[in-house]
């Protein structure tokens, strides 16, 4: 899963990026209000964690424009402040959900498992598609109850194209999502992932097709040959 997190203090920031990339997830951190904003309308990420005291721009002015730009990006707004009216006023602004500093760093992590699975749609923590089942939130891969031993990249293009099994997945949106945006991701970094897959694929129930100018699909297979 790719993480945006937006938090000025460093000493908080690294602590929440640490037990989020333990858990396996890709975290990138920036520490101001306008830089927080751009990448956040990049749609390049699963989770948002927003903190409301910013510089340059404050989170209650990067959610608003957010989401005025029409991104449904699940956003977690970290706040200090603990009074109802502020409370209200986020989730009408558009904030999925909210937690209040000093936080603990297993419910911050938990939080944002469930925010996650809440926007793809799925209840539990797996995602199983014909023979391949995902245990998203230990990024777990089985085929055939077998497991399937995948590369930190190659499980989150997996588990990207599961949650939207049938439907086209953008390789420029892959591109982000899985080299951010100060790495030298390619398109053909992406082909050559998906050729990797593919190869660990082979024999499954599923299968990665692509679709021409549009990008990638996982779908299933119907029958065995």
């Amino acid at each position: 899963m790719r993480i945006l997190l937006v938090e000025d203090s460093e000493d908080l920031a690294d602590a929440i990026a640490t037990k989020l990339r333990r858990e396996g997830h890709d975290v990138e951190h920036v520490g101001d209000g306008e830089r927080g904003e751009d990448y956040a309308m990049s749609d390049g990420f699963d989770v948002v964690i927003l903190d409301l005291n910013l510089p340059k721009r404050d989170g209650f002015e990067v959610l608003s424009a957010v989401r005025r730009s029409g991104s449904r990006t699940p956003v977690l707004v970290m706040t200090a402040r603990n009074q109802i009216a502020d409370k209200v006023g986020l989730l009408d602004l558009g904030a999925d959900d909210y937690i209040v500093k000093p936080c603990d760093l297993s419910e911050v992590a938990a939080r944002v498992r469930a925010l996650a699975r809440r926007s793809s749609g799925i209840t539990t923590g797996e995602i199983v598609f014909g023979d391949l089942r995902l245990d998203i939130n230990n990024r777990a891969a089985s085929l055939a109850g077998a497991p399937l031993e995948l590369g930190r990249r190659e499980y989150d293009m997996l588990e990207a194209l599961a949650k939207a099994p049938g439907t086209p997945v953008n390789k420029e949106h892959v591109v982000v999502r899985l080299f951010g945006h100060d790495d030298a991701g390619t398109p053909n970094a992406v082909e050559l992932l998906v050729s990797r897959l593919r190869k660990k694929l082979q024999g499954a129930q599923v299968e990665i097709v692509t679709q021409r100018g549009v990008g990638y699909i996982l779908r299933q297979i119907s029958s065995q040959g």
